[in-house]
């Protein structure tokens, strides 16, 4: 950045530079609020009270930076707040860490300069237009090959049990809204007192506006949350081996499954009640059907056969993920999939042919990339990275075993609202999450998952278990409440009750109408960002 040209009067060159430093302590401010207010490495399970403020030094910052400017404070801010954010992702693929900190570099480069534009064409409501903008930006970041729903808003109230009930309403995008909101009019009102001198409250209709919805939102929270002790229930398992499936060779998997199958015995001894046992995300590595029915390698044979043996011989049903792989009809290479499979008993276990469910919404950067052959450079780099390349499922399957209707969102997947509302619109009366976080090593990264997946359980007002590798397993009621956690990072497994909801239950309002919030906040920013600049020619057409 140039400084400005002096010839032997060095103020102008300090009182720029003062300029500088503080738009540089905005940025890094903002930075720090947005990942202090969602679970992190400092607060595992965040501070969202942070949340309702966390946005003012972004909002200021736009609003004192010039158009030459502040594209580069929102590159910079994008990338500083999801390095802080996901810090994590380093650790698993330094690839996919660059390319999310670069993807959010550029969406809130955009979004800078689209709240700046704002700012630019309505001198007085310009603070709402741009509040308009943020929330539009929330929902436009999860959509795509590249959606990443990691940092929307709302998921920072994921601990506060009346404000998130009415996700089953607008799904999070009215949470956000509302979060935000204050962050946007306490700007305004530094700028009006620092520019005019005003002591007055501005826009306080606005606040009152905001005031109000925040009122109804509680009241709406504690009067919609339901009593499930009454519902007839099923007694599940979650088992959490803590280990990454994908780090060795044959030892380790054979090293997993026994351990898996001994923590099964353990619950299963303790309540033989117990109809569901859930094991994590690709916790059997080898293809169960290909090495079974083709044998490829013969130690591999013995472990899936010993794996079936075990599970035909008890009274529970099975949700095991694996890695499912069949040859190309051309036979000249498999074509795999990030699979659960679902065994049950003396039905389908020996041979195999259980029931399966392929990943749908894979992970961008890591399982999957569309993109081979246009950018070589970069899918050679994740592959380098030992990076799981997967081949998409489409079906969002719901399995009718053990008493109930559930559908098996793997790991990513139960961050996305619309693909669990799929499955609860296809059948689904539960959710049973298969996830691996192992390989981040984190509590915070365990957590962040974990603030999103209560969210899907209020959204369809239906309840969950989550079996992980190594954390957060719990078990999660229909209002959101997580009523079991197992300890983090140690060999261990949970067991408790899911509600059995009935299949002819009343979908909710978000269940009907979707993400239509979010895509509402997409189309009036941009009707109103359109109709600023139509307004802004006219005005000097004419004069």
């Amino acid at each position: 950045m140039t400084l400005p040209k002096t010839d032997h009067d060095s103020v102008p060159v300090r009182t720029y530079a003062v300029h500088v430093l503080k738009h540089i302590l905005l940025l890094i401010c903002g930075s720090f609020l947005f990942a202090l207010s969602n679970p992190g490495f400092i607060f595992p399970r965040g501070l969202g009270f942070i949340a309702w403020f966390a946005y003012i030094p972004m909002f200021v910052l736009i609003r004192r930076a010039s158009f030459k400017t502040v594209w580069l404070y929102g590159f910079v801010y994008g990338v500083l707040s999801y390095a802080l954010y996901v810090s994590w992702l380093v650790i698993f693929s330094p690839v996919g860490s660059i390319a999310i900190e670069a993807q959010y570099g550029v969406l809130l480069l955009l979004t800078f300069v689209l709240i700046k534009t704002a700012y630019v064409l309505f001198p007085e409501k310009g603070w709402l237009v741009g509040y308009l903008v943020f929330c539009a930006y929330e929902y436009a970041k999860t959509i795509g090959f590249a959606g990443f729903s990691y940092g929307v808003t709302a998921y920072t109230q994921w601990k506060n049990p009346l404000l998130i009930q009415c996700a089953d309403l607008f799904g999070v995008w009215g949470l956000s809204a509302l979060v935000v909101f204050p962050s946007a009019w306490i700007a305004e009102l530094i700028r009006l007192r620092a520019s005019v001198g005003r002591r007055c409250v501005p826009h306080a209709a606005s606040a009152a506006v905001w005031f109000c919805c925040l009122v109804c939102a509680v009241i709406y929270g504690a009067a919609v949350r339901k009593d499930y002790s009454t519902f007839s229930t099923v007694k599940v398992a979650a088992v959490q081996h803590n280990t990454d499936p994908w780090v060795g060779g044959m030892e380790a998997y054979r090293r997993d499954v026994a351990d898996l199958m001994r923590l099964s015995d353990e619950a299963l001894a303790s309540d033989p009640d117990i109809k569901l046992v859930v094991w994590p995300e690709t916790s059997v590595v080898p293809s169960v059907i290909r090495h079974y029915t083709m044998r490829p390698d013969r130690s591999r044979f013995e472990l899936i056969k010993q794996f079936l043996t075990y599970v035909d011989s008890k009274n529970a049903v099975f949700v095991v993920g694996n890695d499912h792989s069949v040859m190309k009809q051309d036979g000249s290479d498999t074509e795999d999939w990030n699979a659960v499979l679902v065994f049950t008993p003396g039905k389908n276990v020996l041979p195999p042919d259980p029931g399966i469910y392929r990943k749908i919404r894979l992970v961008p950067f890591t399982e999957s990339f569309p993109w081979p052959e246009q950018f070589p450079g970069m899918y050679q780099a994740l592959l380098n990275g030992d990076t799981h390349l997967w081949s998409q499922g489409h079906e969002p399957v719901v399995f009718h075993e053990a008493g109930m209707s559930f559908s098996t969102p793997i790991c990513f997947e139960d961050t996305f609202g619309d693909g669990c509302r799929n499955m609860f619109n296809n059948g689904a009366r539960a959710l049973v999450n298969l996830s691996n976080d192992a390989w981040s090593k984190s509590l915070s990264c365990q957590y962040q998952h974990l603030a999103m997946a209560v969210f899907r359980c209020v959204e369809n007002r239906i309840p969950a278990v989550r079996s992980t590798a190594s954390g957060q397993t719990c078990i999660v009621d229909p209002n959101g409440k997580v009523v079991a956690m197992a300890k983090e990072f140690t060999q261990t497994w949970l067991t408790g009750q899911l509600p059995v909801i009935p299949d002819d239950v009343s979908p909710t309002l978000y269940d009907r109408a979707g993400d239509i919030l979010g895509k509402l906040f997409v189309l009036m920013a941009a009707a109103v960002l359109a109709a600023g600049c139509v307004l802004r020619i006219r005005s000097r057409v004419h004069g």
